[in-house]
């Protein structure tokens, strides 16, 4: 019997895992498939390293401690977007004799067909991402051309004023913002400046 890890993720808190969840656990029933744990990262792009993405680091540490023998994904961009990291998670889990079945592909690595199937969409979600990240520079070039400003709003000259003169007086980022009414990030920037 396939001991599974379900693993769940989007990229935005706007957006939910209940769709993937629904679908990949009927999959797991209809198939026999005993689902030891849902692993899930939600908001978390898939662009990010494993150290930036709890559940996705907990699914391989269950699968290092063989507790899984097969990973359940909705789709190969659920998993990552860098044809290396893909490629380098894919051996991993070969090595570890587990397998990793996709949804949306019909995909399942225990055959060749399907591992080399897995290599050839690792390549087309690297090439989409970077076809995402050159519309968004052309928008940001659109944006710069029309003369729209970009970037934070800058920090009114009263409250960089205050900001200075409470730091100057031994008092702490976090109460700082508090009492000037502005983020610990904005804080550290106008003091960051000054030095």
């Amino acid at each position: 019997m396939k001991r599974v890890g379900i693993y769940l993720r989007v990229s935005t808190g706007g957006q939910t895992t209940e769709n993937q969840r629904r679908e990949l656990e009927a999959v797991a029933a209809r198939s026999g498939w005993d689902v030891v744990s849902i692993y899930e990262d939600a908001g978390i792009s898939g662009a990010k390293g494993r150290d930036k993405r709890p559940g996705f680091d907990r699914l391989l540490k269950d699968a290092t401690a063989r507790k899984l023998n097969m990973v359940a994904a909705w789709s190969v961009d659920r998993l990552g977007r860098s044809l290396q990291d893909l490629v380098g998670f894919l051996t991993e889990l070969r090595a570890l004799e587990c397998d990793l079945y996709l949804h949306q592909q019909a995909l399942d690595t225990s055959t060749p067909a399907g591992r080399a199937m897995f290599q050839m969409l690792g390549v087309f979600a690297e090439f989409e991402r970077g076809i995402i990240r050159e519309r968004v520079n052309a928008g940001l070039a659109r944006a710069r051309a029309r003369g729209t400003k970009l970037g934070r709003r800058p920090v009114k000259p009263a409250i960089e004023a205050r900001i200075r003169e409470l730091k100057a007086e031994g008092m702490g980022i976090l109460k700082i913002g508090r009492t000037v009414g502005v983020g610990t990030s904005v804080v550290q920037r106008v003091l960051g400046q000054s030095g």
